[in-house]
């Protein structure tokens, strides 16, 4: 899982650091939901004992808004998603999120402001969009995208492609590898004790 590791550092470090410019529907809602993030690391507290407790109750409804878990897990088990049953489903939505959330409050802990150029929002259907963004570092740019999807009247993203790699598609490989050797059931127990660690 190291190479999905190190993409999602990446991912939930650019996540909410982006300046925007022009903005569809799309873009404006994740910029609202940037915003909040940016709001709760800017909090003076921040270095106080509690802190990361603090932050966490704070951005764990934010990430909930920004995220569509359902589609992120759809995606990420692909065809294997109809090899659970109901209640594995119901489950392992749960653990996937609690997964992300987690390296998703351990990135933004580390801000450290880089810049980050907005280029383009891209309609790919009435329902899916693509927001492409680039982050400069002192060394390099990094090409990152986002896509979302709209459904229940609200934008969400469902994936993160960081210099042309997918994060869904990373996990899909790891999830595939699992379950040609594993059952479901087992798979749940994986991310039952990988949540537990982190």
């Amino acid at each position: 899982m190291k190479t999905v590791r190190a993409i999602c550092s990446s991912f939930f470090i650019v996540l909410f650091l982006l300046s925007f410019a022009y903005a569809g529907a799309p873009m404006e809602k994740l910029k609202s939901d940037v915003t909040k993030v940016l709001d709760v690391l800017k909090d003076p507290t921040r270095k106080a004992e509690l802190a990361r407790d603090i932050k966490n109750d704070k951005i764990s409804p934010i990430y909930e808004a920004m995220f569509d878990d359902v589609e992120l897990s759809k995606r990420a088990l692909a065809r294997n998603w109809n090899k659970l049953n109901v209640s594995q489903r119901q489950e392992f939505v749960k653990l996937f999120r609690q997964l992300l959330e987690k390296t998703y409050v351990d990135r933004i802990m580390s801000y450290t402001n880089e810049k980050v150029v907005f280029d383009r929002e891209t309609m790919l259907s009435d329902s899916i969009a693509e927001v492409q963004t680039r982050v400069i570092t002192s060394s390099k740019e990094i090409p990152v995208y986002y896509r979302m999807i709209f459904k229940k009247d609200v934008w969400k993203v469902y994936d993160v492609v960081i210099e042309n790699i997918s994060l869904v598609q990373n996990y899909r490989t790891q999830f595939n590898e699992i379950l040609i050797k594993n059952t479901p059931s087992e798979l749940l127990d994986i991310l039952r004790e990988k949540v537990k660690a982190r």
